[in-house]
């Protein structure tokens, strides 16, 4: 019996064993199908669709391949987020990568009164050190702020070229930004005025080297126009404008449409200034041009806030009553109108006539003159305008038929045409025409204002003034890197000297520099450095004063020779930076020297090449004048 009831009681057991293990089975089984589901939904959601999942019991084993080591480590983050991260498992793999391409290169150049900040990515092999030392040397030693990074990828093609173009521009302009990558420059920068835009952008163009794109975006601050001025005239020889000025681009685009209506040709330019006497000028120079071309033909001339409308003598008196109203009622309140229709001028016989010309020989007048008086104010304005020497009087006095203000006249054509190389001026009773070409850019605006101003608002004049480059001295100014070459080539001829152990230059010297002075007279102005240097024998603070004494010597004596030394620095560096041994005599010579560089280090390259045969070193580039080998005091403590 006891033996039946165990027995019994191990098949029980047995049983719910295998029931439990039953269950167990279902259990698992349903939870990892879960799993699975849920999973395999979260990867979907998450733009996983390449993952496989499978169930191994409470474990869930993500496979397949990943694109990317980032989308794998999303396709595990996302079934944490179902399932305890605990139970997933990575069997997963990532798709090989092609070989990444490299970086986009580039430094952003900044530079103001504070100092240069250098900003971008630069090749890892470039010494970056010397990058900013160069940057602070084409600065004038302004600090500079390395803000780079760096990929080690191999440097492009046009990267170096650019950078050197780049350290171009930043010696010229004191507040820029230079943007380089390779093969190509932006510049954005300000001048002190358009003639230094000019030179500037001129300089930068002719830099660039071959493969470098150069992007100017150079500004200067407006003129300041006085009188402001607009004369807008419409004749036999059709519409045009002697003078213009505007306030602003708006104003001058508006002027130009109204004037380009009124049969003005395309190209026509109007400078936008300084000294507008109201904020309505665009409005009545609009008033007016409209005003004129519906009357036909005339003149506009609007002085500040005083317009004057002068109809062409003869012209129908209703129609320019009608223009008259027209002009009065568009014109802005601020603006004062006078309108007058002179009557027609009637036919004379032999009417008075002065006339000057001007060509390279000199000024020729001839004419009439009412007295004496007249004819003497006439030779000295004349005389001062071209030259004493130059001046050839072929004038009459003969009084009579002279209309009144004829000496007022012919002294405001001579004034008028002292603003023209070559040209002819011509004086009449009705009408004063000026011809010519000039070096000035606004010759034309100039001479206009004059004639405004000495004449009154209704003179009647005709102008044709060219702007010819080749007249502008501003544009035939030598640029600061060939004025270094013409320097060198001067002293390798005749070297500075001084009297032995002081700053007295020599004979010989000052030989060297009347050349140097006749040079720098025709150069564009550029700062410049006279660095002076003695060798090492004495002691070091007698040799600083004395390579200071000297350099400044040299400044004086370019100023005596009236060569203009605004931006002309002299400094004494004493025995400093020698190039060459000072253990010999010829070492000695060679340290006691004179150099001319652009201040700041920014000198010509292609004189740099050269500076080493002049006594120089690559790290000093310029000019430099040698000083007497025995130029050496033989008391103690003095210096070369």
């Amino acid at each position: 019996m006891r033996l039946r009831t165990l027995i019994l009681s191990a098949i029980a057991f047995a049983v719910a064993a295998v029931a439990a293990w039953g269950s167990a089975r279902i259990i698992a089984r349903s939870v990892e199908e879960r799993s699975v589901m849920a999973v395999r939904e979260a990867l979907i959601d998450n733009g996983h669709d390449w993952a496989r999942i499978v169930g191994d019991g409470l474990q869930i084993v993500i496979e397949g391949e990943a694109p990317t080591e980032a989308q794998r480590f999303r396709a595990i983050s996302a079934a944490g987020t179902v399932v305890d991260a605990s139970r997933v498992i990575d069997n997963m793999h990532v798709t090989e990568s092609a070989g990444l391409s490299p970086p986009e290169f580039s430094v952003e150049i900044l530079r103001n009164d504070g100092g240069v900040s250098l900003v971008g990515l630069v090749p890892a092999v470039m010494d970056r050190e010397a990058l900013g030392a160069r940057a602070g040397s084409a600065a004038t030693g302004q600090p500079v702020a390395d803000l780079l990074q760096s990929a080690d990828y191999p440097v492009p093609e046009g990267w170096n070229r650019a950078l050197d173009l780049a350290m171009t521009a930043l010696a010229r302009l004191p507040r820029a930004k230079i943007s380089v990558t390779p093969g190509r420059v932006e510049v954005t920068a300000t001048a002190q005025s358009r003639e230094e835009r000019r030179r500037i952008e001129t300089d930068l163009r002719a830099a660039a080297p071959q493969g470098v794109r150069l992007a100017l975006d150079i500004s200067a601050p407006r003129p300041v126009i006085a009188p402001f001025t607009l004369r807008f005239v419409i004749d036999d020889n059709g519409a045009r404008f002697d003078a213009c000025a505007a306030d602003s681009e708006a104003s001058r685009d508006a002027i130009l449409a109204a004037a380009t209506a009124a049969g003005v040709l395309p190209g026509a330019s109007c400078i936008i200034g300084l000294g507008t006497p109201s904020s309505h000028w665009g409005e009545a120079a609009v008033a007016g041009i409209r005003a004129l071309a519906e009357l036909g033909a005339g003149t506009l001339t609007i002085s500040n806030t005083d317009v004057a409308l002068v109809g062409e003598p003869g012209s129908d008196p209703e129609r320019f009553e009608q223009a008259r109203q027209m002009i009065e009622a568009d014109m802005p309140s601020a603006f004062s109108l006078a309108a007058s229709l002179p009557d027609a001028v009637p036919v004379m016989i032999g009417p008075p006539e002065f006339s000057v010309t001007v060509s390279d020989t000199g000024a020729t007048l001839r004419g009439r003159l009412g007295d004496a008086m007249a004819e003497t104010a006439v030779r000295s304005l004349a005389e001062a305008e071209f030259g004493a020497a130059r001046v050839t009087m072929a004038t009459r006095i003969t009084p009579e038929g002279l209309p009144a203000g004829w000496p007022v006249r012919v002294l405001a054509g001579i004034e008028a045409l002292g603003h023209v190389t070559t040209g002819n001026l011509r004086v009449q009773p009705d009408r004063i025409t000026l011809s010519g070409r000039s070096g000035e850019p606004d010759a034309h605006d100039t001479i206009s204002r004059l004639l405004i101003e000495r004449l009154g608002q209704a003179a009647s004049f005709t102008l044709d003034v060219t702007y010819d480059e080749a007249l502008d001295p501003a544009a035939a100014l030598l640029p600061p890197e060939e004025c270094l070459a013409r320097i060198r080539a001067v002293t390798d001829a005749r070297k500075i000297t001084f009297d032995p152990g002081s700053a007295t230059i020599s004979g010989q010297g000052m030989q060297a520099l009347d050349g140097i002075a006749d040079i720098l007279r025709n150069c564009d102005e550029a700062p410049l450095l006279i660095a002076g240097y003695t060798d090492s024998q004495g002691r070091e603070e007698t040799n600083l004063r004395l390579s200071q004494n000297r350099a400044e010597a040299v400044l004086n004596a370019l100023l005596a020779r009236r060569v203009p030394v605004s931006n002309f620095e002299a400094r004494g560096y004493g025995e400093a930076d020698p190039i060459a041994d000072n253990g010999t005599e010829e070492g000695r010579e060679a340290n006691r020297r004179i150099e001319f560089r652009l201040n700041g280090g920014a000198a010509d390259e292609g004189v740099a090449g050269d500076a080493d045969a002049a006594g120089g070193g690559p790290d000093r580039p310029g000019v430099r004048l040698h000083a007497r080998p025995d130029d050496l005091d033989t008391g103690a403590g003095s210096g070369g």
